[in-house]
């Protein structure tokens, strides 16, 4: 049977697009050198999830401080003979270019449901790549002080050896004291952070969300570290002003003491 020319260009751009759409599929299975993770400490990344694909990730806190006399800091093994918060997380990839997860953090028993989308990728003329984010998060296994969070994360990326990142986020039910509901009970944050890779293997991260209005005790978030990718494992060793590994958990600060606490993640990829 002959075809038409309007039935062949019609073929021809379903076909092609197929072909683009199995191709953006396979890139999103393949190694970014700069952005290796989905997260750079508590702050996450743009890096795409593969369609039913998942990851899994481990947050652990020391909860002793890095201050005072080195030697008591010594004895104490850089804050390891203290307690510790630890968090777990899991994410799948439930359509392309989108994501859901869910994080428990040992901190107030915190269980945050979090999802995000691939708006644009970045592309030769487009330098930037942006998804939106929406999370919500309750205390006491999510029975109490549920605070949802709405943001963005617009990033670039140099070549293979740096990612940096831009992220407006706005929480609610940031403060957790119920006498002061009625005033400053929201937080609008702005994070930014990056990473360089220094070796093939090995890169160097930080990040910082300060906090631009509403709600905002104690010290804002920062965290640097080094990091170790081993196959689709990622070792971090970090130093945060925080116990933060949520979004309300970093609208609320640091410590008012300003002490700074040694602290891991690790994480795995399944695809």
């Amino acid at each position: 049977m002959k075809l038409t020319l309007p039935l062949r260009l019609v073929l021809t751009v379903a076909l092609l697009s197929l072909a683009g759409s199995a191709s953006a599929q396979d890139d999103d299975e393949k190694l970014k050198p700069a952005e290796p993770d989905f997260s750079l400490v508590s702050l996450p990344t743009s890096l795409r999830l593969p369609k039913f694909s998942s990851a899994f990730r481990v947050t652990h806190r020391f909860t002793g401080p890095l201050t005072g006399d080195f030697g008591d800091v010594v004895g104490n093994l850089f804050g390891l003979d203290s307690g510790a918060v630890i968090g777990l997380e899991y994410r799948f990839g439930i359509v392309k270019d989108g994501q859901v997860g869910i994080h428990r953090s040992s901190d107030n028993r915190t269980i945050e449901f979090f999802g995000q989308y691939g708006v644009m990728r970045q592309r030769p003329g487009r330098p930037i790549d942006i998804s939106a984010a929406v999370a919500i998060e309750g205390t006491n296994n999510f029975r109490d002080s549920y605070s949802p969070s709405l943001g963005a994360i617009l990033s670039h990326e140099v070549g293979d050896r740096a990612a940096f990142y831009v992220e407006p986020m706005w929480v609610n039910n940031s403060n957790p004291l119920p006498s002061a509901l009625a005033d400053h009970n929201d937080t609008f944050m702005l994070g930014i952070g990056g990473r360089v890779r220094i070796s093939s293997t090995v890169t160097l991260v930080a990040e910082t969300a300060p906090r631009l209005r509403g709600y905002k005790p104690g010290s804002h978030h920062g965290s640097f570290g080094i990091e170790k990718r081993a196959g689709g494992h990622l070792f971090q060793l970090n130093f945060s002003d925080s116990f933060g590994t949520t979004w309300a958990q970093l609208a609320r600060g640091g410590t008012s003491s300003h002490d700074w606490y040694l602290g891991f993640n690790l994480s795995r990829k399944f695809f």
